[in-house]
C-alpha cells in the first residue's frame, strides 16, 4: 500500500485512534478502585477538618486518615422516612450517590429549592466521639448552587441546633465568587449559628450582605460578594436537608428523647 496515499492516512490513523482508546479505556478501568478509595479518604479527611479533630495545617498521611477517623467517628444510617436508625443496611457499604441508582433506596424528592430531584430513603449521620462521649454530630448536605451541585457536610453541636462547622468537599462554582465556599473565613462565619428557632422551624439562612455575631443575630450568615445564585443555593440545601423531608424528623425525634 502506497503510504502517500490518502487510504493509508485513513487507515492509520482509524488503528492509532483505536489503539489509544483501548490505552485510555484500560487506564481508566485499571484506576477505578483507587480513585474510589482517594475519594473515599479526601471525605473523610473533610470529616475530620470540619469536627475539629485535624487542623487546616495538619498533614496526615493516609493510614493517618484512616485510624483517626476510625477512632474518633461513629457512622449510623437514618431513615428520612420514619426518623429512626435503620438497622437493615451495612452502613460501612452505602454509598448515597449509589443509592439514587436503586429504586429500593431512592425515592422523589418533594418539592423544594435546593435543586434536587431524587433523593436516598436513607443518610448518613456521623458521630464524633471524644474521650469516648459523642460532641457533635455531622450530617452530609447537597444542592444545587449556580454552575453545579454542591456536595458537603454541617457539623451539629450534641443539641441538634447549634453550628460546629461546615465544608464543602466538591464543586464547579466559579473561583473567587461561588467557589469562596472553601473559603474558611467564610466557613468560620457559620460557627455558632442556630439551625432552628423556637418554633423548631429551619431559620438558618445566608443573606445578602453582613449578618451580625452569632450572638445578635444567630440564624444568618454573610452573603458570599458577587456569588447571590451560589449564596442562595447554600441557603436552599441547608434548609432542605435539616428539614422534615430530610433529618428534620431524626433530630426531632432525638430532641425528643433527650439523647443521641
Amino acid at each position: 500500500m502506497q503510504r502517500e496515499g490518502s487510504l493509508y492516512t485513513v487507515i492509520f490513523t482509524t488503528v492509532l485512534c483505536g489503539i489509544c482508546s483501548i490505552l485510555v479505556a484500560s487506564a481508566a478501568v485499571g484506576l477505578k478502585e483507587r480513585q474510589q478509595i482517594n475519594q473515599i479518604l479526601d471525605r473523610q479527611h473533610k470529616i475530620l477538618l470540619v469536627s475539629g479533630l485535624v487542623s487546616p495545617s495538619e498533614k496526615l498521611s493516609r493510614e493517618g486518615i484512616q485510624n483517626k477517623f476510625k477512632e474518633n467517628i461513629e457512622m449510623r444510617l437514618v431513615s428520612f422516612e420514619t426518623g429512626e436508625y435503620a438497622t437493615n443496611i451495612p452502613v460501612e457499604t452505602f454509598d448515597p450517590k449509589r443509592a439514587l441508582k436503586d429504586p429500593n433506596l431512592s425515592m422523589k424528592a418533594p418539592p423544594n429549592s435546593a435543586g434536587l430531584i431524587d433523593i436516598p430513603k436513607y443518610g448518613l449521620v456521623y458521630f464524633v466521639k471524644r474521650q469516648g462521649q459523642i460532641d457533635e454530630v455531622i450530617l452530609p448536605i447537597q444542592g444545587r448552587g449556580l454552575w453545579s451541585m454542591l456536595y458537603g457536610y454541617l457539623a451539629l453541636d450534641k443539641d441538634l441546633n447549634t453550628v460546629r462547622g461546615i465544608i464543602f468537599y466538591e464543586h464547579g462554582e466559579t473561583p473567587g465568587l461561588g467557589g469562596e465556599i472553601e473559603n474558611p473565613k467564610w466557613c468560620q462565619l457559620w460557627v455558632g449559628r442556630k439551625v432552628y428557632n423556637s418554633a423548631g422551624e429551619v431559620q438558618l439562612a445566608v443573606i445578602k450582605g453582613q449578618a451580625g455575631s452569632a450572638d445578635s443575630d444567630p440564624h444568618h450568615v454573610d452573603g458570599l460578594s458577587g456569588a447571590t445564585m451560589t449564596s442562595r443555593g447554600v441557603t436552599n440545601l441547608v434548609q432542605f436537608w435539616l428539614s422534615d423531608s430530610a433529618y428534620g424528623k431524626y433530630i426531632k425525634n432525638k430532641k425528643q428523647q433527650g439523647s443521641i
